[in-house]
């Protein structure tokens, strides 16, 4: 055979491919684990700061995150679910599972989840005493471009917002995208999440909070060029701070608090 031909010359180009196709897939499998082991760490470091754990001085996240307990929710009940591995439980995965999730009906889904997780993941920080110092839940919903994903953080009466921020979305750099901005990300600080019957009452306004305004504590500025994101955020709050959500864990922790309260009175 000439080594000008064109069988030569397919066969060489199919071996290169082959070879390529070969190598390509063997560095997916192997860089596999790694990069799991990387998300993993990015989400627990974004967990650790909405726990404000993490400083520039204090950011070993995995000691950090010790520090925090892991609990499965029964998003239903409210209750904790004690026969499921927090470790490996995944609740986004959780609800693309026909039967380990639920249809969202549409009048409900504010989100735009389409299906949510019958059960939930949060976590909590302890104070010293072993109470519930701050809890963060886990949130997600559609912006105008993306899912978004994020962590909103409750103080320990479960209505001051103590953080909250994306660690994953594709909105639009400096518009949407202005959602991972630290003035933004500042503006949710010490914010009321509910109104005095108990629903959520946060609010992303099109422009600037006015510190006037008697509802103030329930408002948070807008982003220019950005009305459609801030919807999405301001949605995908209130459906998970909802009964839909994780208002039933909410409503037994603040009995309980209550109730605890009462008690030492």
């Amino acid at each position: 055979m000439h080594n000008d031909s064109t069988k030569k010359t397919l066969a060489v180009a199919i071996g290169v491919c082959v070879v390529c196709s070969v190598v390509v897939s063997s560095a997916a499998v192997l860089l596999r684990p790694l990069q799991e082991a990387n998300r993993i760490a990015s989400i627990q470091k974004n967990i650790v700061k909405a726990a404000g754990l993490y400083t520039e001085e204090n950011n070993d996240v995995a000691t950090l995150f010790s520090q925090l307990e892991t609990r499965v929710v029964d998003l239903d009940t409210g209750e904790y679910v004690t026969d499921v591995d927090p470790e490996k439980f995944d609740a986004v995965k959780a609800a693309k599972d026909p039967k380990t999730s639920e249809v969202i009906p549409k009048n409900e889904d504010i989100a735009r989840i389409r299906r949510r997780a019958k059960l939930g993941l949060i976590y909590i920080k302890p104070d010293a005493q072993g109470e519930i110092e701050r809890i963060i839940l886990p949130v997600y919903g559609k912006g105008l471009w993306s899912t978004m994903y994020g962590f909103i953080t409750l103080d320990k009466d479960f209505d001051t917002i103590k953080s909250f921020g994306f660690y994953q979305h594709g909105e639009t750099p400096g518009l949407g995208g202005e959602i991972d901005a630290q003035w933004w990300k500042d503006s949710w600080v010490d914010k009321l999440a509910f109104d005095d019957e108990g629903k959520p009452a946060i609010k992303v306004l099109k422009g600037a909070v006015n510190p006037d305004d008697p509802n103030a504590q329930y408002e948070v500025d807008g982003i220019g060029g950005a009305t459609l994101t801030c919807q999405g955020v301001e949605r995908l709050v209130h459906y998970w701070l909802s009964q839909e959500g994780y208002g039933p864990l909410l409503t037994r922790l603040k009995a309980g608090a209550k109730e605890e309260g009462d008690n030492n009175g």
